[in-house]
C-alpha cells in the first residue's frame, strides 16, 4: 500500500468518473514533450498510451496548434472594416459641405426680392437711362461754301460716325445722298463703303442757287445702307436750313443725324440690269432686266443703251416696248467691243423712253456709268472691272435725263474712220 507507482507501467482509469477530465485537460493544453521526457519517461507498450496523466508530473503545456491562415483572414476583414468606416465618414463630409455651399447661393436669390425698388428697375430695364441720348444715329462732319460768282453752293461730304448697323451683322454698307430742297428729282450720291459704320467720304458735290433761292432752301442729306436686290435702308437724316447758316465763310461743322425721313427723295423710278466685261477679248455685255416705279401715266416704255467715246455718242441699241406702265419686264441682253485700251475712256448710258399723255415718246430717267460717274452707277462699274467674266446685277436710281446730259455735256456724233478710207 505504500509503494510509489510504478513509473515504467501504464496507468488504467479504473472508473468512468475520470472521463470528464479530459475537457480541462484538453483547453489547458497538452504536455510538450521533448527528447529528455521521451527518455526518462518512456512510452507505453502500445505505442506511448495516454499522455494526459503526465500533467501531474510537472511538465509544461503546449497551446491547441491551429490554421496558419486564420490571422491573415482576421487582418483582412480588419482592414476592410476600417476603410469602409473612412469612405461612409468620407462621403458624410462632402454631403454635409456640399449642402453648406448651396446655402448662401439660396440666401443670395432670395435676397434679390428683398432689395430697393430702383435696383430691380435698372436690373430689369437697363436701357431706361438711354432713352434721352442725343447721338443714337450717328454724326456727320459737312463743310459748306458759297461762291458768288458762280452762284453754286459747294457741299463737302467730308465722313460719318457712330452710324447705327443697318442689319444683323452689327455693320453697314453706307452712302450719302444730298440734295436741296428746292430742287426736286436732283441729288448727289456717294461712293459706297463696305462693311463699316463709320465711313469717310471725302467728296464734293455742288448745287446751282440763286441768293435770293437760299433763303427758302435747306440742305438735305440722308445716310442710306446700300443692298444690291432691294431698297436700301435709311441710317438717319440731316437737315439744315441755309437761311441760318452764315455762307460768308467757309463752315465745317459735326452735325448729329436725326431719325430717317418716312419718304425717299422723288423720283423718276428704278432700273436693274446686269454688267459683264471680258478684258481677253474686249467685250462688254449689258444685260437689261426690268423697271420699276415708273409713272403709271406712261405707255409702253423701252430702254435705250448708249455707249460714249470722249463724251461723243459711239454705239446705241434699244430694247423692244412692254405694255406693262409701272414695271416692266425686258430681260435683253446686248454686247459691245470695247478694247482694254479704251475701257476707262468710255461711258455708257441707259435712259427709260415711254409716251407719255401727249403720246410721244418721252426721256423718263437715265442712268450715267463709267469713270466719270458718282455713288452707286461708279461703285457698279468698279465691281465689273474688279470681277472680269462675272456678271455683276444691281438696281439704280433713274435721274432726271436734263441732269445727265448736262454731266455729259454730249458733243456731235464721233465720226470714224471706215475701214480703207
Amino acid at each position: 500500500m505504500g509503494r510509489p507507482p510504478d513509473p515504467h507501467s501504464t496507468l488504467v482509469p479504473v472508473r468512468t468518473t475520470a472521463a470528464p477530465r479530459l475537457t480541462p485537460d484538453l483547453i489547458a493544453g497538452l504536455p510538450c514533450e521533448s527528447p529528455d521526457t521521451r527518455e526518462g519517461h518512456g512510452a507505453g507498450p502500445v505505442g506511448g498510451g495516454s499522455r494526459w496523466p503526465q500533467r501531474h508530473l510537472g511538465l509544461p503545456l503546449c497551446p491547441l496548434p491551429g490554421p496558419h491562415w486564420a490571422p491573415i483572414a482576421v487582418a483582412v476583414v480588419a482592414g476592410i472594416l476600417v476603410v469602409s468606416c473612412l469612405l461612409c465618414a468620407i462621403c458624410c463630409c462632402c454631403r454635409h459641405g456640399h449642402r453648406h455651399g448651396k446655402k448662401p447661393r439660396d440666401k443670395e436669390a432670395v435676397g434679390l426680392g428683398g432689395l430697393p425698388g430702383t435696383t430691380t428697375t435698372h436690373l430689369v430695364q437697363p436701357d431706361v437711362d438711354n432713352e434721352g441720348d442725343p447721338k443714337p444715329w450717328g454724326r456727320l462732319l459737312l463743310s459748306l461754301q458759297y461762291d458768288f460768282g458762280s452762284q453754286e453752293i459747294r457741299v463737302g461730304l467730308k465722313q460719318a460716325a457712330d452710324l447705327r448697323p443697318g442689319g444683323p451683322g452689327g455693320t453697314a454698307d453706307p452712302y450719302a445722298r444730298v440734295s436741296l430742297s428746292t430742287q426736286a428729282g436732283r441729288w448727289h450720291e456717294t461712293r459706297v463703303h463696305r462693311g463699316t459704320l463709320c465711313p469717310v467720304f471725302d467728296e464734293t458735290c455742288c448745287f446751282h442757287a440763286s441768293p435770293a433761292e437760299l433763303p427758302r432752301s435747306s440742305l438735305q442729306v440722308q445716310v442710306l445702307d446700300f443692298r444690291r436686290f432691294s431698297r436700301h435702308e435709311p441710317l438717319g437724316s440731316l437737315s439744315l436750313p441755309l437761311g441760318a447758316v452764315d455762307l460768308q465763310h467757309v463752315l465745317e461743322l459735326w452735325h448729329q443725324l436725326g431719325p430717317p425721313g418716312t419718304a425717299e427723295p422723288e423720283q423718276t423710278g428704278d432700273l436693274c440690269f446686269s454688267l459683264r466685261y471680258t478684258p481677253g477679248s474686249g467685250r462688254l455685255t449689258v444685260v437689261v432686266l426690268e423697271a420699276r416705279g415708273l409713272s403709271p401715266t406712261l405707255a409702253d416704255p423701252y430702254v435705250k443703251v448708249q455707249l460714249m467715246l470722249n463724251q461723243r455718242k459711239w454705239k446705241k441699241r434699244k430694247t423692244q416696248a412692254r405694255k406693262g406702265p409701272a414695271a416692266p419686264y425686258f430681260n435683253e441682253a446686248f454686247a459691245f467691243l470695247v478694247p482694254i485700251s479704251q475701257v476707262q475712256s468710255v461711258d455708257l448710258v441707259l435712259a427709260v423712253w415711254a409716251r407719255g399723255p401727249q403720246f410721244r415718246a418721252e426721256p423718263v430717267g437715265k442712268v450715267l456709268l463709267g469713270a466719270r460717274a458718282s455713288g452707286q452707277p461708279l461703285q457698279h462699274w468698279a465691281d465689273m472691272l474688279a470681277h472680269p467674266r462675272r456678271p455683276i446685277t444691281q438696281w439704280h436710281h433713274l435721274r432726271p435725263a436734263r441732269e445727265v446730259d448736262r454731266a455729259l455735256a454730249l458733243q456731235p456724233r464721233l465720226r470714224l474712220p471706215l475701214p480703207g478710207s
